[in-house]
């Protein structure tokens, strides 16, 4: 793979270090302010929800500008509020600081897409993509674990600066290393804006919000599911966690390499469909230890493999406005997040047990798989109405 990409992954590196390591780190965090661990919860919403208020924010008021320094800038506010958030004064400075570095997130990987995309040999641009997330999916392996393990027998703000200097890195392989590519404005704000008007926009992030969120339910509650049920002891869920990781390094190439052989709607179609399938597995197999650590590996691969179609198929779709939707597709993967944690947590309220949340995901990813049929037939259509057209041009 080129080495121009290894900015984008770096980036990805550091913002998936920076969005999973506050789980973690909440126990930490609650005892050095001395708050509650809900209370310390809110600093993993306040992510959230700067990477739903950013994607698209940030990605129309830098259109004009070209991807490099785009993604340099986006860096530069991430470095900063993460540096900040190492030195906060108290839990109010560091759930402004986790709401600000948040900001950045979606537009990083949304025009870092199309940047990959870009910079992709013909027919190869899903798995450029996919080399872009892998730096999220080894966050997930290494950086994660190690950030978690610092804040535990250090301090949670040593684990911040590692992540101060990882986008630092960044920052400098940026400017080394990444191609000055021209702008690609290709028309006003209100006609990249107008692509959310078509029905192809919100059936896509339809696809990633709902669908993916069937993961979420998942994992959400996957300490509980894998102590409670599948009788791992406490100190496993760590590992157990890791083996989660290296499933989605894994699934994020193949994910990759489905999307350039075959079209990206039907990719994220059979994609969610294992995932429903893979969820219903575990919910009848997780009481046995070797169900339960085969289905993390496989769940996990499933959980990052839908990353890379999504995301070029929002892309192909989302002509005259590619860093908008790519943008806002992250955006859509955060809802899934929150989506999938709090209807996977209903079951679990209602006293259904730690095996409920997975019928909750399975309908979910089946909810998406139906929405991925409808887009699948929408373009079939249009595909169909072009040749007609063209036909009846050739008559006349």
């Amino acid at each position: 793979m080129k080495k121009n990409l290894l900015p984008l992954a770096l980036g990805g590196l550091g913002i998936g270090t920076t969005e999973f390591v506050m789980m973690g780190l909440l126990p930490d965090v609650a005892a050095d302010f001395n708050i509650s661990i809900p209370e310390a919860g809110h600093m993993i919403s306040a992510y959230a929800l700067g990477v739903v208020i950013g994607a698209p924010l940030l990605v129309v008021a830098s259109r004009s500008f070209a991807p490099k320094k785009i993604l340099w800038t986006l860096m530069v506010v991430f470095t900063l509020f993460n540096a900040f958030s190492a030195f906060a004064p108290s839990s109010m400075t560091l759930l402004f600081a986790r709401l600000m570095a948040g900001l950045p997130h979606g537009a990083f990987f949304g025009v870092g897409s199309v940047v990959a995309s870009r910079l992709a040999e013909k027919g190869k641009e899903a798995q450029a993509i996919s080399f872009m997330f892998a730096g999220l999916t080894i966050a997930n392996l290494l950086t994660v674990p190690l950030g978690t393990y610092i804040g535990h027998h250090y301090s949670w703000r040593y684990t911040f600066i590692l992540i101060t200097l990882i986008g630092l890195a960044t920052l400098l392989l940026i400017q080394l290393w990444l191609p000055a590519l021209s702008a690609t404005k290709q028309g006003n704000v209100r006609s990249e804006l107008g692509f959310f008007k078509s029905r192809e926009a919100w059936l896509i992030l339809l696809i990633t919000a709902i669908g993916t969120g069937g993961l979420f339910a998942w994992i959400s509650y996957i300490a509980p599911l894998m102590t409670e049920v599948s009788g791992f002891a406490p100190d496993m869920v760590p590992y157990i966690l890791i083996l989660a990781g290296f499933g989605m390094v894994v699934g994020n190439f193949v994910g990759g390499r489905l999307a350039d052989r075959v079209k990206p709607v039907k990719a994220c179609l059979l994609l969610l469909l294992c995932m429903a399938s893979a969820l219903l597995i575990i919910f009848f197999g997780s009481e046995s230890k070797a169900v339960s650590l085969v289905m993390t590996f496989v769940a996990g691969g499933l959980s990052l493999a839908i990353a890379a179609p999504i995301q070029i198929l929002m892309i192909k779709t989302a002509k005259g406005a590619e860093m908008l939707g790519a943008a806002t597709t992250q955006a859509a993967f955060n809802i899934g997040n929150a989506l999938g944690a709090f209807f996977g947590g209903l079951p679990i309220a209602m006293g259904y047990g730690y095996t409920s949340p997975e019928l909750v995901g399975a309908l979910m990813a089946t909810v998406g798989a139906t929405f991925a049929v409808m887009l699948m037939k929408r373009q079939s259509a249009q595909s169909q109405q072009v040749v007609q057209d063209v036909y009846q041009e050739e008559l006349v």
